[in-house]
C-alpha cells in the first residue's frame, strides 16, 4: 500500500524521526562540529561514499539533514543541500554545471541581487548570463548555444510578481538537452511546484517564506533526480570519474541522488557555504507554519490588489491574480 501524505502533514513531519539517543518527537539541534566513527574502516566508507553519514557539520549536519529532506518532500525532488543564504544556493546549483567559457540563459525579469551575481560575480568565474524574455520561449530556445549548460528563471518574480510559464520553459531545455533551474522562493512549494511541471532544479533562499520570521538566512537546492547526467558530455562533474572520490562516476553510483551527493560531497566541501544547524531549526520551525502563512499572504495581496485598482489615482497594478492582468490566464493553467 502507498501512503501519501498531504502539503500540511508533510510541512510538520516530513524529514523527522524520533531522536535515537532520547526519543525527542522534535528535531534536536545538532550542535557539533565532528562526529566519532566507529572504527577505521568506518570512516574508510564515509569518507568514500560507499556509506551514508556523519564526517563533519561542512558536509552533513543532522539538523540541516532533516531541513533538506522536508524541503525536498515539499517540493517532490529526490534529495536537497541546504546553504547558508539563497545567494548561496545559486552558486551551488550552478557549480556542478559550469566551467571558465560556458553560459547560461536566464530570464529578464529576476531578483536584482541575482542580476548581480550573475553578471559581475559569475564573470568573474568565466561563466556568462544571456538575459532573455521568458514570456517568448522562442526567444529563450534560439539564444541556446553550444555552450550554454542551463536555463534560469523564477517561478513568480521579485518584485514585479509576474509568473513565468514553467512547462514552456522546461519544454525548451529539454529539448536542448540542459536542466531547467527554478527559484521558487516567491510562490514556494505551497502555491506552485517547479518540479512537477517540469524542472530539473528548484532553489530557495529560505530565508524568505520557507522561514517566514525573520530570523536566519539560508538557501537550498532540490534536485528532481529526474535528469540524465550522462546524456552527454556537457556534465563531466557528474558523468566522469571524480579524482579526489577514487574515480567515482556519481551518476553510476548514486543514481537518481547523484547531484544531491556531488553538492555535498564536492560543493560544501569546497565553497563551504553551510547552513548552520541553528538555521536549520529555526527554518523548520518556519515550516511548520507554512501552508497557513502563504494562504493568507495570497488572500491579503488580492484585497490589496483589488483595491489599488478600483482607486482612480492609481494609473497601474502589477499582480497576477487580477482579471485584468496579462498573466490571469497562466496562473490559473498553471
Amino acid at each position: 500500500m502507498t501512503t501519501t501524505f498531504g502539503f500540511e502533514t508533510l510541512q510538520i513531519h516530513a524529514g523527522a524521526r524520533p531522536d535515537p539517543a532520547t526519543g525527542a518527537r522534535q528535531v534536536p539541534i545538532y550542535q557539533t562540529t565532528a562526529y566519532v566513527f566507529k572504527d577505521a574502516d568506518h570512516a574508510a566508507r564515509l569518507f568514500s561514499l560507499q556509506e551514508v553519514g556523519y564526517i563533519y557539520s561542512r558536509l552533513t549536519n543532522p539538523t540541516v539533514g532533516a531541513l533538506g529532506n522536508r524541503i525536498a518532500a515539499l517540493e517532490g525532488g529526490a534529495g536537497a543541500v541546504c546553504t547558508s543564504s539563497g545567494h548561496a544556493a545559486q552558486l551551488m546549483a550552478l557549480y556542478p554545471l559550469m566551467a571558465p567559457g560556458l553560459n547560461i540563459i536566464a530570464s529578464q525579469r529576476l531578483y536584482g541581487g541575482t542580476v548581480t551575481q550573475f553578471t559581475q560575480v559569475f564573470r568573474r568565474f568565466g561563466w556568462q548570463a544571456k538575459f532573455v524574455d521568458f514570456d517568448d520561449p522562442a526567444a529563450v530556445a534560439a539564444a541556446i548555444d553550444d555552450n550554454t549548460r542551463a536555463i534560469f528563471c523564477e517561478s513568480i518574480a521579485n518584485p514585479a510578481g509576474v509568473p513565468t510559464d514553467i512547462p514552456a520553459i522546461a519544454k525548451v531545455a529539454d529539448d536542448a538537452g540542459i536542466p531547467l533551474i527554478v527559484d521558487n522562493t516567491s510562490a514556494t512549494p505551497w502555491l506552485c511546484k517547479p518540479i512537477e511541471m517540469g524542472a530539473t532544479l528548484v532553489i530557495h533562499s529560505t530565508t524568505k517564506y520557507l522561514t517566514g520570521n525573520g530570523t536566519v538566512t539560508g538557501g537550498a537546492i532540490v534536485d528532481s533526480g529526474k535528469f540524465d547526467w550522462s546524456a552527454s558530455d556537457k556534465f563531466p562533474s557528474l558523468s566522469q570519474p571524480e579524482p579526489n572520490y577514487h574515480g567515482i562516476k556519481f551518476h553510476e553510483a548514486l543514481g537518481p541522488m547523484a547531484y544531491t551527493f556531488y553538492g555535498i560531497a564536492v560543493g560544501l566541501r569546497d565553497l563551504g557555504m553551510t547552513m548552520n544547524p541553528q538555521a536549520a531549526h529555526y527554518t523548520l520551525m518556519g515550516i511548520e507554519t507554512l501552508s497557513l502563512r502563504m494562504r493568507k499572504h495570497v488572500e491579503n495581496a488580492q484585497a490589496v490588489a483589488e483595491w489599488l485598482e478600483a482607486d482612480p489615482r492609481i494609473e497601474s497594478v502589477s499582480y497576477a491574480g487580477l482579471a485584468s492582468s496579462p498573466y490571469k490566464g497562466l496562473i490559473d493553467r498553471l
